[in-house]
């Protein structure tokens, strides 16, 4: 039975993961040798390792890679415990099988949520425990001496006394008749010799040389390619289209209709491309074709006052109101967002009456193998999924639009048939991250610290379409992530006004989920509380931390990297923001500055980072940096607007990322730890915006409380 189970229903989201963590931490699958077979030409101890006579040892990866360094750090972690180097192992894709390769915290096969690492620490040492441990007792039987007295090493079972020493592969055909052993002990963290130490990425030597496949290098023989148009109009539909023209292009086979898009299949890219160029396209807009910018917003703004749904509440806040007024209130606004992966969309599918063959990067590889089911009639075993490399997830790759989509076109073709997409569908049929505003409320006691705090979320539920199990009476637990703040408040109330997108209109998980809706406004502030008070930032945040001694030692670290009583010169500010969540804890400070025009420079960027046991330190600096950067890029030009009922957007011309002349200095500080791992993909985004506002201010003596920063508020002339 999954842990997202009903009677999990009542707990809170931090609750919820951690008693998922301690299910996981006991959960090894797969744990069963092969069939004894004298022909055996492989030995596979678990759904995770495949020992052969000759050649490498194969680990076959459960998550997704799309650029976080999960398949370096699942193979130290199985490395480390089967005693082997990994220069003597290579890499697998998971086939799409729940079964086997659920995330044992998310109950599916599933990468994102920070998760991976945590989900499978214990896991994957059990996994390469055991299989050592089979091995040595296979070895130890045959040469007829307790176990006690062989160790492994660098992928052999060695007998010191006698000399003797046997290869991992030569020793296959005794493992699979050994019995599995029960509570196989794992090694203490003073006799890591992989775990905690940076190691190069496995992934990196493909992705430099351009032999890395990733979806979009997707090519069976006989493969056609498809261009495609969608409806621009959230929820419209194809009313008419004239092929004749796109039919008339050298190359092209045929125009494929559906109910909202039409494609181009060709021989090649740039065929398909003028194909559809050359449509000519009648789209029904549906209900939304007034839909404008402005109503979405106000929309919005007037859920701020709307009928809510109490989360958490601790202490009598209504109380505290009316003892310790005036009550300071802030409403922090945040835009929709798109993606931006650096891998457009694509999909890849060869549908016969058989059987089906999909070619896709997927981080839910088990839900795209059970939609291509759904839309062609296939039963489930007939769908095969050849899992590829993500340029890019960010959670755009959570969701199987792209691949329902392909697999309707797919069905029209004869032969297999790339699906992918532009640049602008990309950005204009994304699973949004959509419009979240927040309305805080707070009070001070005479010493100035904070007596109370009460916080709406008004915002979609992802969850209740995408994972219901992780919604509790209405209450989405994961946009209200963190919403109570980490900060010692006597009295606190949280409630959620769920405001959903148009219809048509696809939301989902953004990287960061949950703590980057509400960090700004919880960081933003609890600095505006410390101006208010007449203390210093760093030192306001202290006294009300002393709770939380892990994010208080990040805290500490951040400081004294960035000199925080040092003196900046005129026209420049640090800012700080402190994010707990993933199982993990990050002190952020930026230093700006700001000139009297209005325009802002990031100078630096300093994070420190307490994720527990660390696996691989150059992984753990290269994640923050990534997210650092993400985070820059929203906080700067992030902003998805609509008229009439489409997205304006569609390229990086008008929805821009981050340049690398733009890009600070940024320093990673990792706070040592021996704690259980945490999770890093995302700790790195959330903190960002907030850490700019608080700079900002520091220059301007302007609190900036909507996203992305107009240059034009900060003028100083």
């Amino acid at each position: 039975m999954s842990i997202f189970d009903k009677t999990n229903a009542a707990v809170s989201r931090r609750q919820f993961l951690i008693g998922a963590s301690l299910t996981g931490a006991g959960l090894v699958i797969g744990l069963q040798p092969s069939p004894s077979s004298a022909a055996a030409e492989a030995f596979e101890p678990s759904a995770f390792i495949r020992i052969p006579v000759d050649g490498k040892i194969v680990f076959v990866m459960p998550s997704v890679e799309m650029g976080q360094g999960i398949y370096t750090a699942v193979a130290m972690l199985l490395a480390e415990e089967l005693e082997v180097t990994l220069d003597q192992v290579t890499l697998e894709h998971a086939p799409a099988d729940p079964e086997r390769y659920a995330n044992p915290l998310l109950g599916d096969q599933i990468t994102g949520g920070s998760l991976a690492i945590r989900a499978v620490y214990e896991q994957m040492r059990k996994a390469g425990a055991t299989a050592r441990m089979i091995l040595v007792n296979a070895a130890a039987r045959g040469w007829e001496v307790a176990p006690d007295t062989c160790k492994a090493e660098a992928g052999h079972v060695v007998h010191a006394a006698s000399g003797r020493r046997a290869s991992y592969g030569s020793l296959i055909h005794a493992a699979v008749s050994e019995t599995v052993p029960q509570d196989v002990p794992l090694k203490p963290a003073s006799s890591f010799s992989l775990i905690g130490q940076p190691v190069r990425r496995l992934d990196s030597p493909e992705k430099v040389n351009g032999t890395a496949k990733f979806g979009i290098d997707a090519r069976p023989e006989g493969v056609s390619y498809a261009a495609i148009a969608i409806c621009p109009h959230f929820g419209g539909k194809l009313r008419s289209v004239e092929d004749g023209p796109a039919m008339a292009v050298k190359g092209v086979k045929q125009v494929v209709r559906i109910e909202d898009a039409v494609a181009v299949v060709a021989d090649n890219t740039g065929a398909a491309r003028k194909g559809l160029a050359a449509l000519s396209i009648e789209w029904d807009p549906g209900p939304n074709a007034a839909l404008s910018q402005a109503d979405l917003e106000k929309l919005a703004e007037d859920a701020i006052n709307g009928s809510a749904l109490p989360h958490i509440q601790e202490g009598d806040v209504a109380k505290a109101e009316i003892e310790h007024g005036p009550v300071h209130e802030f409403v922090y606004r945040q835009p929709i967002l798109t993606h931006s992966a650096m891998e457009p969309m694509n999909c890849t599918l060869h549908v016969r009456s058989d059987g089906c063959d999909v070619w896709v990067g997927t981080q839910i590889m088990g839900r795209a193998r059970q939609a291509v089911a759904d839309v062609t009639g296939l039963p489930l075993p007939k769908v095969v999924v050849h899992n590829h490399l993500l340029g890019g997830g960010f959670g755009r790759r959570l969701d199987v639009d792209g691949v329902i989509l392909a697999a309707k076109i797919a069905k029209q073709v004869d032969g297999p048939v790339k699906v992918t997409w532009s640049r602008e569908e990309d950005i204009r049929h994304d699973c949004y991250r959509y419009l979240n505003y927040s309305k805080v409320t707070a009070t001070l006691g005479a010493d100035g610290m904070p007596v109370s705090w009460r916080h709406r979320v008004i915002g979609p539920s992802v969850m209740a379409r995408w994972l219901p199990a992780f919604t509790r009476d209405g209450i989405d637990l994961d946009i209200m992530a963190g919403a109570e703040t980490p900060y010692a408040i006597p009295n606190k109330y949280t409630d959620f006004v769920r405001h959903e997108a148009p219809d048509g209109m696809l939301t989902g998980n953004w990287r960061g989920v949950g703590a980057t809706r509400n960090i700004p406004v919880i960081e933003g502030g609890i600095d505006e509380l410390a101006h208010a008070a007449g203390v210093d930032p760093l030192e306001y945040r202290r006294r009300l931390l002393q709770h939380k001694p892990r994010l208080l030692g990040a805290l500490h670290v951040a400081a004294e990297k960035a000199g925080w009583t040092t003196a900046l010169p005129q026209g420049q500010g640090r800012g700080i923001a402190l994010t707990e969540d993933f199982g993990s804890f990050a002190a952020m400070i930026s230093e700006v500055t700001v000139g009297n025009d209005g325009m802002l420079k990031i100078d630096r960027i300093i994070c420190a980072v307490d994720c527990g046991q660390v696996i691989n330190p150059d992984t753990v600096e290269a994640q923050i940096q990534s997210g650092i950067i993400y985070g820059l890029s929203a906080a700067l030009y992030g902003r998805i607007t609509v008229h009439n009922g489409a997205v304006v957007e569609s390229n990086f011309d008008d929805s821009p990322v981050l340049r690398i002349n733009e890009t600070p200095r940024i320093e990673v500080h990792i706070v040592p730890s021996s704690e259980a791992p945490g999770g890093i993909g995302e700790l790195g985004t959330p903190g960002v915006a907030p850490s700019l506002f608080n700079a900002i201010f520091v220059v301007t003596g302007k609190r900036l409380r909507s996203l992305p920063i107009d240059h034009n508020e900060l003028r100083r002339v």
